[in-house]
């Protein structure tokens, strides 16, 4: 959902020695955790997407990771120096829930443990006034037995911008709908998202919607959210269809976006695509 957390000038941050990662904000924890409903319209795709056998071995579709291997301590004597991005990414997590939702195990290339800390709410207390607010704490290390050696957490929250303080936003969506999206109820789950967004925005809002196949064409131009129901219904009527022309898509995005920019609302162009 586009609200003040997306629009905060810097997001939670989350450090642990040089294994670093920052908090999501705006997520709950999985003992809370309930999936929103998805529409009736949509078809139920079960762990072996519609019935069918798993392709290659793999439980989904198309989907693969990357080992990437395992950062090695560093000694502090060595290298004093650290530092850590304050980009937010939960998908591992996300993955990973899926999976199991499913009956799977993960495999474990897609075990991240800093997209898993990203996922939850450190619950770390905004600051008043300032950008950011920085917290400390640290003890004893595990790791290694020797008293000489702590683990430090650096935590940074950034400032919420209140709802009623956000400017408005011009948000133009370029979504793939290549042949791939209609895997796993990929587009679906797209049409869901955005619906529940439409429905988060405020009348000063505008959304513009792109769409590439193996051509890229305009679904709808820039539209006031004051014509709500214009926008739910060219986002309910998209369709699977060709192949995957990504650059034209985004070129004509572009294009969209930067006619309709406006130097005193929130632009913003927003890639839906399954890679």
């Amino acid at each position: 959902m586009l609200n003040k957390k997306q629009f905060a000038l810097i997001a939670l941050g989350f450090c642990i020695l040089l294994l670093t990662a920052c908090s999501a904000a705006g997520e709950t924890e999985e003992s809370d955790y309930i999936a929103p409903p998805m529409p009736t319209t949509v078809p139920d795709y079960g762990p072996t997407y519609g019935g069918l056998d798993p392709v290659n071995g793999q439980p989904y579709h198309d989907v693969f990771f990357e080992n990437y291997g395992v950062n090695p301590f560093i000694d502090t004597e060595d290298d004093s120096l650290s530092t850590f991005a304050l980009d937010v990414d939960t998908g591992s997590y996300t993955v990973a829930r899926r999976y199991l939702n499913d009956g799977y195990l993960p495999p474990k290339d897609a075990i991240r443990v800093e997209e898993f800390v990203n996922f939850f709410d450190m619950e770390y207390k905004p600051p008043d006034e300032e950008a950011f607010a920085i917290y400390l704490d640290g003890g004893l290390t595990p790791f290694v037995q020797n008293d000489r050696y702590r683990i430090l957490r650096i935590g940074i929250q950034g400032y919420d911008v209140p709802d009623e303080e956000r400017k408005p936003a011009m948000l133009t969506f370029i979504i793939d709908v290549s042949g791939s999206m209609d895997y796993e109820n990929r587009l679906g789950s797209v049409k869901y998202a955005l619906n529940s967004l439409v429905d988060s925005l405020r009348p000063t809002d505008q959304v513009g919607v792109v769409v590439y196949g193996s051509r890229a064409r305009v679904v709808l131009h820039p539209t006031p959210l004051l014509e709500s129901e214009t926008i739910h219904n060219a986002i309910n009527g998209l369709i699977t269809e060709g192949a995957t022309n990504a650059e034209e898509g985004i070129r004509l995005g572009y294009q969209i976006a930067d006619k309709a920019f406006s130097p005193g609302m929130i632009n913003r162009v927003i890639l839906c695509s399954d890679g």
